[in-house]
């Protein structure tokens, strides 16, 4: 009899419990939902969410650059127009999307229509900083070894799922996108012009993975979310697999034009307004904040300026608008502001924190 009653009592305690953690958990999604919803009504922030997909290629031989990159890639404009960016302002890009997505296919055909050396770098956990950098080898006519120096060497370097790796490797990285060099023993080796690290993340399959530290994070210009395609371009996606045997991509520009692209690029003008709002978008993330622990880096400020640019000069200007920067506002900052503990419990993501603050910078 007893036994039963108590039985009878757990069961019901388990019930409440459950009916009042399910009801708290509606709660927060509710609220979180309202606030994400009311964003809209407080600023217009369209150029912010359209981000990097509303940069127009006016220029005409970077225009005919991401045209022929069309000729085998299907839709994909805001990753095609991060590289560019990034290329050209000579920061490094972190690709975050599931596998099958063809973005090693993306970053080749970009390779190939800029004539550029591309290496691809499978990022596992047993990978070592001498399988990346250099090497010894040794010669048996001479009796001595040689250093050989590793796929680092290169204009692009695709490190796949680079968060498979232990943060060794990682940091291997890190002289090379900062200073465009590696030291081998005593000696420095350059890099070619241009060198460019485009790193991707599978957010799928965490188990086993070393997350990237903020001080590399901070070395990317753009974080970019690559998603799947909608229907149409899925349908395209097939045309093109029919054909691609007939499909050639040819060379678009020469070295020499690039270096000079990029000197112009360094020349387009930032008046003292746009900085202000560069400056004021960047402090604004970080104020105390209900989901943020720590705000964006000084980098993030540079980042913009720099992105700013290279947008201004995509659609054939030589001065920096404000749209320019809220077209590539996300991309610089999403992966440079942490977010707390209560962020994650209530499913709100960084581009939501994001347009949030956005809508509260004047110009």
């Amino acid at each position: 009899m007893w036994v039963v009653l108590w039985l009878v009592v757990w069961i019901l305690v388990v019930i409440a419990l459950f009916v009042y953690f399910v009801f708290l958990d509606n709660q927060k999604k509710q609220k979180s939902d309202l606030w994400i919803e009311s964003l809209d009504s407080v600023t217009d922030i369209t150029v912010f969410k359209h981000s990097l997909s509303a940069v127009v290629f006016v220029n005409p031989v970077l225009n005919s650059v991401k045209n022929e990159m069309h000729k085998v890639i299907v839709g994909m404009d805001s990753f095609i127009n991060a590289i560019i960016i990034n290329l050209f302002a000579w920061w490094h890009l972190l690709v975050e999307g599931v596998p099958w997505l063809a973005k090693t296919k993306v970053i080749q055909t970009f390779a190939d229509v800029l004539h550029l050396d591309f290496v691809r770098v499978q990022f596992t956990p047993d990978l070592l900083p001498s399988d990346l950098i250099w090497v010894d080898i040794y010669n048996n006519k001479t009796k001595k070894f040689e250093t050989q120096v590793g796929p680092i060497v290169s204009n692009i370097l695709l490190a796949d799922e680079i968060n498979r790796t232990p943060p060794k490797v990682q940091s291997a990285l890190l002289e090379a996108m900062q200073e465009k060099q590696v030291s081998i023993w005593w000696k420095t080796v350059s890099l070619p012009d241009p060198f460019l690290v485009l790193a991707t993340q599978n957010p799928l399959e965490q188990e086993g993975t070393y997350p990237l530290p903020e001080a590399q994070i901070d070395r990317f210009l753009f974080k970019i979310l690559v998603d799947y395609p909608d229907h149409s371009e899925e349908v395209g996606i097939l045309d093109i697999l029919e054909n691609e045997q007939d499909i050639l991509v040819k060379r678009k520009m020469t070295h020499q034009q690039f270096v000079a692209i990029r000197q112009k690029i360094e020349g387009v003008k930032v008046p003292d307004m746009v900085k202000n709002y560069i400056a004021k978008l960047v402090q604004k993330t970080r104020q105390k904040h209900r989901y943020l622990l720590y705000g964006a880096s000084p980098r993030a400020s540079i980042g913009l300026m720099m992105a700013g640019k290279a947008v201004a000069f995509l659609e054939w200007r030589n001065e920096v608008v404000y749209e320019d920067i809220q077209k590539v506002y996300l991309a610089v900052l999403r992966h440079r502001i942490v977010l707390n503990y209560d962020a994650k419990v209530d499913g709100v993501d960084a581009d939501t924190i994001l347009l949030e603050l956005a809508g509260q910078v004047s110009l």
